[in-house]
């Protein structure tokens, strides 16, 4: 392993305590998002745009992969910590 994948793996690691609240926050502002929105186009139907709704969309995606990179910080750690048990067994 090159000093760069040691140093990116380690980053990884550290940074996974940090993915899933910005995961669950993420889900958060994308439903109080949803709700204004959803409120707004009650209260004036001419201003409701999909511009929004999308914005929704693409919230509750970046949450996704922030849940995402926390399981894959988390596997990696596993990995890490215990060896790699991939080359120990057989094919």
């Amino acid at each position: 392993m090159t000093e760069a994948q040691s140093r990116f793996l380690a980053n990884a690691i550290r940074r996974k305590r940090i993915f899933l609240p910005l995961s669950i926050l993420g889900v958060i502002v994308a439903v109080g998002l949803a709700g204004w929105f959803l409120w707004r186009s009650l209260e004036d139907p001419g201003a409701s745009g999909a511009t929004g709704w999308v914005l929704v969309i693409l919230v509750l995606l970046n949450a996704r992969q922030n849940l995402r990179q926390h399981r894959y910080a988390g596997l990696l750690q596993e990995l890490t910590a215990t060896g790699s048990k991939l080359d120990t067994q057989p094919v």
